[in-house]
């Protein structure tokens, strides 16, 4: 944004209007004393010289070296204001500026620093006269931005009026010695270099239309009635019009057709409200290119308060419009895509408790957009089951912790909703962190993620029930064994009752036997009732070993008809696991069955079957089950555990991807390798007591 070299670095457009106005009236005020007009003495000019812009600038000092029209010594005047009359006197002005600056004033730098009494001001000089004949103005401040370009400006006119109203008195009037008298208090220095004094001397309206003229705005002014009288330079050359063109209502040509009636309705309502205003139009500069300007204008008004002239100044503003507009259409953006997603944004200073949410963030949350928000206002709104979660979470924060976790909330309607908050550290503000982040509204996934895991369960329960009849052979020989075996005991009972004399012990001991046949069958029923009731995932103790000979038992007989040799390899060092028992019996039995199924084609070798427990690294446990079937083709190794996958005529193709569900909700990992020989051989890994077992894995068999 441009600004005029009146104000200050990063001044707005109404400051530089304002501080506009005030140089103009200083300068009116300026080319209206009086005493400067009249035929006064030079030693009285000067005084009235230092009070005008002391008074004016608000100074720390001003110092004037007057030369002697007769050649004497020159004069050397100086004002110092109150609060510093006490601390600096004008030998020590005088004296740090010959330091300082040198010992010719004609010769001295236009800005400069000097130091009197271990005090730093900041002076600018200029000289009275066109060359400086009649001598040499000094302004001082403490402050450090002095001087601007308003106050050199000022100085120069004030100099300029003064070094004509010398001009004057020595003209007009005859010259006397004791006009050039030094006042008392004051003092004479030598003076190096002198001037002879010229007819002429620069005019301040001269100096007033080149000021205005190097400003780098377009600067303009109008009648009381509205019609344009000034342009300064700056704004002829922009829109390629001279000063009588766009006198009067010329310069509208350059302004937007779209925009002109707009502008036109502002300005008369500014006119008639008789105070500042603005408004935006587009201007044609001198290449035909339309850019956005900021119309600003005050009015100027005399000492009884009425308005002479109005002032204003149009600043170029087509960039930040084409910034605003830009960011404009990314917020459009972002809010679409933050609806879409369902994920609003925030950022938040919790020591200090301040947050500032998206428009997404309030619509999740079902906030009003004006409510103050606190941490605990949305700590109300969070599910009481899963506030001491949040209270962890939320003091983990503040020590400067990433956050990432899923919880409840309640909205103030009383819907419930799944939320995902996620935030990160981007600084730390004395000493606490400020978190950029997001939270996303997976109500939805969570409910389609339940309804899925309960379709799976009922699909595993469906499948396991399925291979009922696949096991029917070996469920019967095994209830049918310990049968046998109880109704033979019992007949031999009974003989053994029959008998003269009865054989009391014989007939003990066969009792006993028919219990232990009975308790056979019990078992051989719990086994079976276990693998095929829907169950919830139960964790507890589990000793793999004894699971896995559970599991053996089970299809000892289906896999002796299909003349498979099992050996087993159980570790006796295995160490207690936590899991649950059904689940992982259930893969043990999905990769036995797949194992004697990829063998059942095979006559040219034995068909052997390998299960294997072992301690693994990582303190965790692993069950291996090789067979010396048909392999698996490497193509398909990357797809045996996708669901729905499957490489046989009848398969389901769910087995081994539930399977590798069920042991990664272990926290473990499932595998296959080909043998170096024939077969495959699957296994997998789970460690000895994983911290939690998340959800209800189902399970199935293929």
């Amino acid at each position: 944004m441009r600004r005029s070299r009146l104000g200050a670095a990063g001044q707005s457009p109404p400051d530089e209007v304002t501080r506009l106005h005030g140089v103009l009236n200083d300068l009116e005020s300026i080319l209206a004393i009086p005493s400067l007009r009249a035929e006064e003495e030079p030693a009285r000019i000067v005084r009235i010289l230092l009070d005008t812009v002391v008074g004016m600038l608000g100074l720390s000092f001003a110092l004037v070296r007057l030369s002697d029209p007769e050649g004497g010594l020159p004069i050397e005047t100086a004002r110092v204001p109150v609060p510093l009359e006490r601390s600096i006197l004008a030998p020590e002005i005088s004296e740090a500026l010959r330091i300082s600056l040198g010992e010719s004033p004609l010769k001295w730098p236009p800005r400069g620093r000097v130091s009197i009494n271990d005090m730093e001001f900041f002076v600018v000089s200029t000289g009275l006269g066109l060359q400086g004949e009649f001598g040499v103005v000094v302004a001082g401040s403490q402050k450090v931005d002095f001087p601007g370009p308003a106050e050199s400006f000022l100085v120069d006119a004030a100099a300029s009026r003064a070094a004509m109203a010398l001009q004057r008195a020595r003209l007009l009037g005859p010259q006397k010695r004791g006009a050039w008298e030094v006042p008392e208090g004051e003092s004479r220095l030598d003076l190096e270099e002198r001037k002879r004094a010229e007819d002429t001397v620069p005019a301040g309206g001269h100096n007033l239309r080149l000021f205005i003229d190097t400003i780098p705005a377009l600067a303009w002014s109008a009648r009381t009635d509205g019609s344009a009288e000034f342009f300064n330079q700056h704004y002829l050359e922009y829109i390629g019009l001279s000063a009588d063109q766009a006198m009067n209502w010329g310069w509208t040509v350059a302004v937007h057709p779209d925009d002109l009636n707009g502008l036109a309705a502002t300005w008369q309502r500014i006119v008639a409200s008789e105070e500042a205003g603005e408004t935006e139009a587009r201007l044609r500069n001198h290449d035909g290119e339309f850019r956005w300007f900021l119309f600003r204008v005050s009015p100027m008004r005399d000492e009884k308060g009425n308005i002479v002239r109005w002032c204003g100044v149009n600043t170029d503003i087509d960039d930040r419009r084409r910034v605003e507009a830009e960011l404009t259409q990314a917020h459009f953006y972002l809010t679409e895509a933050q609806q879409l997603s369902k994920t609003g944004s925030f950022v938040a200073d919790l020591a200090a408790d301040v947050h500032i949410w998206s428009e997404e963030s309030y619509r999740i949350c079902e906030i009003d957009p004006a409510t103050k928000l606190t941490v605990q206002m949305f700590r109300d709104l969070v599910h009481p089951d899963d506030r001491p979660s949040f209270d962890a979470v939320i003091a983990n924060a503040m020590t400067g912790t990433d956050v990432d976790f899923v919880f409840r909330i309640v909205t103030p309607r009383g819907t419930a909703k799944y939320l995902r908050g996620i935030a990160r550290v981007i600084e730390q503000v004395t000493r606490r962190p400020l978190f950029s982040g997001a939270i996303q509204d997976v109500t939805e996934s969570k409910i389609a993620e339940e309804s899925l895991q309960k379709a799976r369960s009922e699909l595993a329960h469906v499948a396991r029930v399925a291979t009922l009849g696949q096991l029917t052979a070996s469920i019967a020989h095994e209830v049918n064994q310990p049968l046998q075996g109880i109704i033979t005991n019992a007949s031999t009972c009974l003989r053994m009752l029959s008998g003269d004399p009865p054989n009391i012990d014989g007939a003990r001991e066969t009792t006993q036997q028919t219990i232990r046949d009975g308790n056979r069958t019990a078992d051989v029923i719990r086994r079976l009732r276990a693998l095929f009731t829907k169950k919830e995932f139960t964790q507890a103790p589990l000793d793999l070993n004894e699971a896995t000979r559970e599991v053996i038992a089970l299809s000892l007989s289906d896999l002796q008809r299909s003349r498979v040799i099992l050996r087993s390899e159980l570790a006796d060092d295995l160490p207690v696991i936590t899991g649950d028992r059904v689940q992982l019996q259930q893969v043990i039995l999905n990769l036995v069955r797949n194992a004697s199924d990829a063998m059942v084609g095979i006559d040219d070798r034995p068909r052997t079957l390998l299960i294997r427990t072992e301690r693994d690294d990582g303190d965790c446990v692993r069950v291996t089950v090789q067979d010396s079937g048909v392999g698996v083709d490497p193509q398909h190794i990357g797809k045996l555990f996708d669901p729905f996958f499957t490489t046989k005529s009848g398969g389901m193709g769910i087995g081994l991807s539930v399977s590798r569900s069920i042991i990664e909700r272990h926290h473990g990992r499932i595998r296959i390798e080909p043998n170096d020989g024939e077969g495959a051989t699957f296994w997998f890994s789970i460690p000895r007591g994983p911290e939690s077992i998340t959800g209800s894995a189902p399970a199935v068999l293929n």
